[in-house]
């Protein structure tokens, strides 16, 4: 099998991070570019809580959450993928688990490389994991993580 990208999905949390050796590895065996991917929640489809928030106010959190989630991703490239070939950063906005596979599609990515649960996992397979796992046209390595990680 060929190897010639592969997709890290972060959550930004340390759990996320277990699978970075694993990228890196990989990444440097095959040559491969890494594609770092977080996926912003979608606040605009929330019910509201305390009544609906105008349009303009969500259109701010989410401007808000995508610069956030950019400068993290480039925090974590430089601080941990400094060794890799090539890396490239994408934030989406949705559903993770169909942001990912949206993502593998769009990009040709030949390996889907993630730790097994996000930071508010409950089990310790969560369902992004799972979706991607059952859904993906490309292999998936799961990494296991503990639930205390």
């Amino acid at each position: 099998m060929e190897i010639k990208k592969i997709l890290w999905p972060t959550d930004f949390s340390s759990i996320a991070e277990k699978a970075l050796p694993h990228v890196k590895s990989i990444s440097t065996q095959y040559g491969a570019e890494i594609h770092v991917l977080y996926v912003v929640e979608d606040l605009a489809h929330h019910a509201g809580w305390y009544g609906d928030f105008e349009t303009k106010r969500i259109e701010e959190l989410q401007a808000h959450a995508n610069k956030t989630a950019t400068k993290r991703l480039a925090q974590i490239c430089e601080k941990y993928l400094e060794g890799c070939p090539l890396y490239i950063k994408h934030v989406a906005v949705g559903d993770p688990a169909r942001e990912i596979l949206k993502l593998v599609d769009k990009e040709k990515v030949d390996l889907v490389v993630m730790a097994s649960h996000g930071e508010k996992a409950h089990f310790k397979f969560g369902s992004v994991a799972e979706k991607v796992v059952k859904n993906a046209p490309v292999p998936v390595t799961v990494i296991p993580v503990s639930m205390d990680a």
